[in-house]
């Protein structure tokens, strides 16, 4: 393979290139170079406030850059009309607003506004779409209710049925399982897995839990107050120096007993050590 062909981006491959986001006056990612693999399941992990769901916000042009570029494919995002790229890639926000009412089938289907064109009516393929995405979260049974009166996890995968619907091999999922007990955050982790294992989608995830992102993702991207601290596989990014170094948390990193995968263990401080030990 000569040199011209290994330069060529990945099928599905998001990069920043020397990216910077603001919030009026207030840098939050500064001059961030980064490759997020196509094909590839990747979690975004750090400290509160360091940067995670803005540089999502970033790859999905919600947000416009202060500096630099991201790119998708090697195609710059911002020259992309806004329909070719919602046909390339799909987005789960942070707690999306739910329109009041609106039932679970009617929210999916909104999935497919990239798809339809001025003159061209609801179609099988449209209501093919939508069945499947129901189906695969475990949603259909749930098609005729509001969905601002089902549980947590429910919505959660009534959202992500919509994300499904929209039918892009790129999806971004911010923060999935805040504010789910933990049964549905495996739900939720389990569907990624599925979709990307079943119907190889790419998928970039924010998570807060550093075990639940070693053990679901192929590649960590990890950052401290909006730069890169450290990027690749969680076997080899994921050690106790990078957690103290980011997190402030003294802890040991062992194999995890199901998977194998790395696994941090805290170090108990003094106090909760002593009233370990008397009680």
């Amino acid at each position: 393979m000569n040199e011209s062909q290994t330069d060529q981006p990945q099928p599905n491959q998001l990069a920043a290139h020397g990216l910077g986001l603001r919030y009026g006056d207030r840098t939050v990612v500064d001059n961030l170079d980064l490759v997020i693999p196509g094909g590839a399941v990747t979690a975004i992990v750090g400290p509160n406030a360091c940067g995670k769901s803005t540089l999502l916000r970033g790859l999905t042009r919600l947000l416009a850059p202060s500096g630099g570029t991201v790119t998708l494919d090697g195609a710059d995002i911002h020259r992309m009309s806004a329909r070719t790229l919602a046909l390339r890639l799909g987005l789960l926000p942070q707690q999306p607003v739910t329109p009041e009412a609106v039932t679970v089938e009617a929210l999916v289907r909104l999935g497919r506004y990239p798809h339809q064109r001025l003159l061209s009516p609801w179609s099988k393929a449209d209501q093919a779409a939508v069945e499947a995405a129901l189906e695969r979260t475990g949603t259909a049974a749930l098609r005729d209710k509001a969905v601002d009166r089902l549980s947590g996890g429910q919505r959660q995968r009534v959202w992500i049925a919509l994300a499904l619907a929209q039918d892009t091999e790129l999806l971004l999922l911010d923060e999935p399982t805040t504010f789910l007990d933990l049964r549905h955050q495996l739900d939720v982790l389990d569907l990624v897995a599925e979709l990307h294992s079943e119907a190889g989608r790419t998928v970039v995830m924010v998570l807060h839990d550093l075990g639940q992102a070693a053990r679901y993702a192929d590649h960590l991207v990890v950052l401290k107050d909006g730069r890169l601290a450290a990027a690749g596989p969680p076997a080899e990014v994921l050690d106790a120096e990078l957690v103290k170094t980011v997190f402030d948390v003294d802890c040991r990193v062992i194999p995890d007993p199901e998977t194998g995968t790395p696994l941090v263990i805290p170090r108990g401080s003094a106090t909760r050590l002593t009233k370990a030990a008397t009680a």
